[in-house]
């Protein structure tokens, strides 16, 4: 299992181009795909909107990638 940290830059990041930035995908399109088809979790539980407000504390799990997001 990897584990990644990302560090915010203000007070919150969407889903989709948090997948971006730390590299799961190539864009921010391709990060609203992989939330569509079901294969990310918030905080343990599925979540499907794919601009989803990720604040600092919570975690991001994409197969045996989890992300710590982490205040500025």
């Amino acid at each position: 299992m990897q584990h990644l940290e990302f560090q915010l830059q203000g007070p919150y990041v969407e889903l989709n181009q948090l997948l971006k930035l730390v590299g799961l995908c190539d864009s921010g399109g391709a990060g609203k795909a992989i939330v569509a088809d079901g294969h990310v979790k918030v905080d343990g539980k599925q979540e499907l909107r794919k601009t989803c407000k990720i604040t600092a504390g919570q975690t991001v799990a994409l197969g045996d990638v989890r992300i710590r997001v982490l205040a500025e």
